[in-house]
């Protein structure tokens, strides 16, 4: 028969000839019992297919060590197989999220990953997303897509089983896989072209129904992010293609994060870059501060946009706001002028042709009276139209009537929202998202129910995300070092190793492994733990445990055999303390307790 040793260099194949080979450390999960009989079933590392590689990553970051510590493998450019390993967290983790979607009455589904593109256009989202999407049509040539997010096809089914208000308020949620076709995947798990994410679909009679489960669903967001123990910040969003006119983004603070979250030191306010307000000092109301110019232009390239902000601002460090026009135009066009006045000579008469000019409120009220003095910084240089030819617009406001803060925000900026904070821009994650939507989908879709007086009203939604996927690439990129991963207790994949030494025999390691595993003291809990059986030197298992980030390590060395001491080791704590064997559980209890 054909027969494989893996952990050897040599390999025995049919015409009984040896090959050197190199491969990595491999282990296969074995179908027959590991100790035999009626033996307690123990969990072996003998038992479980990890395939690391040989040399440490070249950089410790967590998505390398992912990979190397064999967590997960890339099949394809932001396409991963999850392992063994990663699957251990991937599912501790969607256990935690079951519980606290549990604790908020929701009920758990799984929708299918194809959802129709017909479903897309009624809600006006098909162009929307644009490339992003990935499109296909079956042997019919029906329109599908693999779905980024599920708001159509639950709406739908809601629609068509819930008919009355006795029926609400209805919270479903599920786990599974998500699908996006990023120009650009990179940093493994935090930017993938396949995910997995939690999306909780909430359904209300009424408003005041719909934000009181707003505020359970924040509540339960934060107690989970509580239990994972993650320096998470809870900021202010605006809410982007999925609609809605509230929401708030869940972060984890990170030098690789690829968002900026505005916080103050001294309150709680904390919002995106998108949303966040500085307090402004306004000049003096007499006062006339010189102006310059950005320049932009509307997306259908026929409004030349003027920004004018103080150059004294400028020349300190401020930088424009595009956020905040967003709306009106194409941040991404550098040569803004140019492309106007191309556009303008090709396409409009002089009549048509629209100048917006838009300022910001630090120049003061009365700017807009001396606008006309700047007629010669209004145009591009070079441009040969006249003003007076041209439609001039002036906007000073926004829609909810407040002055327009135009510039962003800088490091140290002061709090709006209280007297003495100060501001501080840190770059970070979003791991989670909850919107308020309102009727954003129910309302297209027709998805509505009687209400008490028996009358139709559309049904107020909600929508409630978390990046599964994310989630472990972040805690990896959080927590790694040079020697390896570590994990939060709540989701590494076991909590504890047993490693025993040359003084110890596998008896030993399995009245350790029985004693934590199924210890009675009514003082601490039964520890998730795995035996390391490998027969490899002490020292490359030790090193290969650290690789893998186990929160404790437990030793059987030089003081096992005489004194029945186990030293144990914990990375992130900096522990590295010799315990006797029978105060092990309270001891390790005590150290995941803080992690």
């Amino acid at each position: 028969m054909l027969s494989i040793r893996i952990s050897g260099a040599k390999v025995l194949t049919k015409t009984n000839k040896t090959r050197s080979v190199t491969l990595v450390t491999t282990r296969f999960h074995s179908t027959q019992p590991s100790h035999g009989g009626s033996s307690p079933h123990r969990t072996c590392l003998s038992e479980t297919f990890i395939p690391q590689e040989s040399n440490p990553p070249k950089r410790s970051d967590g998505q390398s060590w992912l990979s190397n510590a064999g967590y997960l493998r890339q099949a394809h450019s932001g396409i991963f197989h999850m392992l063994p390993l990663g699957q251990r967290v991937q599912e501790k983790l969607e256990r935690l999220i079951d519980k606290y979607m549990q604790q908020v009455g929701a009920s758990k589904v799984s929708l299918s990953s194809l959802s129709s593109q017909e479903l897309w256009k009624q809600t006006n989202r098909l162009e929307g997303y644009g490339p992003e999407l990935f499109r296909l049509s079956d042997r019919k040539k029906a329109h599908f897509l693999l779905a980024p997010t599920h708001e159509e096809e639950i709406t739908t089914l809601v629609k068509s089983t819930v008919k009355s208000y006795k029926q609400l308020p209805l919270r479903l949620y599920q786990i599974g896989r998500k699908y996006r076709d990023e120009l650009r995947p990179r940093q493994g798990l935090l930017r993938s072209r396949e995910f997995i994410m939690k999306d909780l679909y909430t359904f209300d009679e009424t408003v005041e129904s719909a934000m009181q489960t707003y505020s359970e669903v924040r509540a339960a967001y934060s107690r989970l992010f509580d239990e994972l123990k993650l320096p998470y910040v809870v900021a202010e969003a605006t809410s982007g293609d999925i609609g809605g006119d509230l929401s708030h983004e869940y972060h984890l603070p990170i030098s690789v994060g690829e968002d900026n979250v505005i916080s103050c030191d001294s309150c709680s306010y904390a919002a995106n870059e998108e949303l966040a307000v500085a307090k402004v000092d306004m000049p003096a109301e007499d006062a006339k501060p010189q102006a310059q110019v950005w320049r932009g232009i509307s997306k259908d390239r026929t409004v030349l946009v003027n920004v004018w902000y103080p150059a004294a601002v400028g020349i300190s460090g401020y930088t424009i706001n595009t956020h905040v026009i967003n709306s009106i135009v194409d941040p991404s066009i550098e040569n803004a002028g140019s492309l106007w006045s191309t556009t303008t000579n090709d396409k409009l008469s002089p009549t048509n042709q629209k100048v917006l000019n838009i300022f910001d409120q630090r120049l003061g009220p009365k700017f807009e009276e001396e606008l006309d003095t700047l007629a010669a910084m209004m145009l591009p240089p070079g441009s040969d139209l006249e003003l007076a030819s041209l439609d001039i617009q002036v906007i000073s406001i926004s829609d909810d009537g407040q002055p327009l803060n135009l510039l962003r925000i800088r490091e140290g900026d002061s709090c709006a929202y209280c007297s003495s904070g100060k501001l501080k821009i840190q770059k970070a994650i979003e791991l989670g998202h909850t919107f308020h939507l309102g009727t954003r989908y129910s309302e297209p879709l027709q998805a509505a129910v009687q209400n008490r007086e028996d009358q139709l009203v559309t049904m107020q939604m909600g929508c409630h995300g978390i990046g599964v996927s994310r989630i472990i690439g972040a805690v990896a990129d959080l927590l790694a070092d040079s020697k390896g991963l570590n994990w939060p207790r709540a989701i590494a994949p076991f909590e504890a190793i047993i490693i025993p030494g040359k003084d110890s025999s596998q008896e030993d390691a399995e009245s350790v492994y029985d004693l934590l595993k199924n210890h009675h003291d009514p003082n601490a809990q039964p520890i998730d733990v795995v035996l390391d059986d490998t027969k490899g030197i002490f020292v490359a298992r030790l090193t290969e445990a650290d690789r893998v980030g186990y929160p404790v390590i437990v030793l059987l060395g030089r003081r096992w055999a005489s004194e029945k001491m186990c030293e144990v080791q914990c990375r992130r704590l900096s522990i590295k303390e010799d315990i006797p064997f029978k105060d092990l559980p309270m001891y390790i209890n005590n150290i995941l307790s803080q992690l």
